[in-house]
This record gives structure tokens, sequence and C-alpha cells, in this order.
């Protein structure tokens, strides 16, 4: 493993909107800021063909927005490298180290923003139909499944998203979830109903995947015990995400679902430790509360860390 022997006001776990929106804070006080990012930046959000919500923009990509604020990073002289942090390493309250597969850092300060991943239900075969299928990301792979029957399983925001892009590319769309109401937002559950070929298919549950080399349908099981098996080509999983923290689990408080624990929604237990973004506790997950967290976090670090 290499030192790199430049000791950084501030490292950034994470290129999402909380990250990016951490990185142009620090750097616009005039902090050295490296931000690490394991894939790709952007985070999610590079995944929505549409964004509604982002105060600002009627309608934007999630790409575009993503792309609108790593340039806001560069243009500010951010660094960015492509490296998985596999940990954290406290030397004192003034001097910290995140260690990657190739590489260790040092700062003053860390600000963890490494969102979530995509959840996976444990279903038979799921692991062996992903990419023959089965899929996490609609706007990634819907266009495979232009005019065939599709399912989407979930009941928040990016399922109903989901559903709604699908609809345009897909014959008919099955929408599955195991409520009998949905958690997302109303505008998309309205939106959807008018759809005439999604059909909410509620109260129930995905309990079977059908089909060897690639996906041929599903059983689904109602809330009486009746089975009902539905032939589709696809089947898209929204039904939440897993943090990615474990890394971190050695040092840093995590609450019982892997979240990080906070007092404040800032602070972690460790002092020079920061987190933001869908990495933490929080009751709404969303690119402004990113935002915010991203903010939020780099003011706090610039006051304390001197």
């Amino acid at each position: 493993m290499n030192d790199t022997n430049t000791m950084y006001d501030a490292i950034i776990i994470g290129a999402g909107t909380a990250g990016l929106t951490a990185a142009i804070y620090a750097l616009r006080a005039g902090k050295k800021v490296l931000i690490l990012e394991e894939k790709a930046y952007g985070g999610q959000i590079i995944n929505a063909e549409k964004v509604k919500n982002y105060p600002g923009f009627s309608e934007i990509s999630g790409l575009q927005l993503a792309t609108n604020m790593y340039e806001q990073v560069k243009d500010f002289g951010g660094e960015i490298k492509y490296e998985k942090a596999t940990g954290i390493k406290v030397i004192s309250d003034s001097w910290k180290e995140v260690l990657t597969s190739e590489n260790k850092y040092s700062a003053k300060a860390i600000i963890i923003a490494t969102g979530a991943a995509n959840a996976k239900l444990g279903l038979a075969h799921e692991e062996e139909l992903t990419g023959k299928g089965v899929s996490y990301c609609a706007t990634c792979d819907g266009n495979f499944f232009k005019g065939k029957d599709v399912a989407v399983v979930g009941g928040g925001n990016t399922a109903l998203q989901d559903a709604l892009y699908l609809s345009n590319v897909a014959n008919k769309v099955y929408l599955i979830h195991r409520r009998d109401e949905f958690r997302a937002e109303h505008i998309y559950v309205e939106e959807a109903k008018e759809k005439p070929n999604i059909e909410f298919v509620l109260s129930s549950n995905l309990k079977e995947l059908l089909g060897d080399a690639k996906v041929s349908g599903i059983k689904v099981e109602n809330k009486a015990g009746e089975m009902r098996e539905i032939p589709v080509s696809g089947v898209f999983m929204a039904v939440g995400y897993i943090p990615q923290n474990q890394a971190f689990s050695d040092i840093i408080e995590l609450d019982d679902k892997g979240y990080i624990a906070t007092s404040d929604g800032i602070h972690t237990n460790v002092p020079g430790i920061y987190v933001a973004g869908d990495a933490r506790a929080k009751e709404l997950k969303q690119l402004v509360t990113a935002a915010a967290d991203g903010a939020l976090a780099a003011d706090a670090m610039i006051k304390e860390i001197k």
C-alpha cells in the first residue's frame, strides 16, 4: 500500500449528491479536498431518466444533474480518485487516514457520503438470473424489454418511477407491492394510474422467479395465500437500499440497519469524521436532503477543523 504523503483538509468518501455538494462547499472555503469514489460520480441518481423534484429544474436527467455537480467540483479544483475506501484509521483528533486497496491517504477530517446500494430480495436463482431478466436499474436495462411484459417490485418512489419509465418501453408493466397502498409520492401514483398498460398487483409478495437460462415469469402470493403466475420477460427490483458503511463499522457507530447513527445528522461518534446523505439514518432520502446534508457536513468541518 502506498502512502501519498499529502495531508488533505478533508477526504470525502463517495461522489454522489451529498459528497459532491460537500466538496463544493469545502473547496469554496479554500480547503484542500480529495474525493474517493469506488465506481462513477453521481451515485444512484445517474440511473434516473427524469428528475422532477429538485429545486430549480422542472425536469432534468439524473446523469445531467450529477454531471453539473461534478463539473462544479472540478472547476473549483477538487481532486477525485476512483478507488474503493476499505477502512479508516484514527491517528489523532486532527489526523485521520483513509485506506483503499491501493493507497493510504491522510486528512484532518473525513466526510462519509457512501450512500446505499440496491437491496435484493434473496429469492432462489436471483443471482443466477441477474442480467438474464432480473435487473435493478430500469433506465439501464429497460430497452432490452421493448414490447415485452415486465414486472416491477416495490412501493416507493423508485418503483413508481421505474414503472412509469418502463410503461413507455414495454408492452405491459405489473407493479407488485406487498402492501395495499404505495409509499411513493402521490404525484407518481396518480400518474401510474393513468397509464393503461400498468397493472397494480397490491398486497402481494414476489415468491418465485421462473425460468432457467432467462426469466420467463414470476409467482406472486397475495394476503389470502392465493398464488398467481404471471408470464414476464423481465423483473425490475426496487425494494430499497443497503447502506455501504461496513468498511467503517470498526470505529463508526451504526444503527441496527447499518446506517450511521448521529445525534444531529452530521457528526459521527468520532471527532473529525462527519456523515452526509443516504449513508446516515434519516427519514427522508431525497436528492435535496442529500445536498443539504453535504452542505451542513462541510460547513461543520470548515468551522471545526483548523
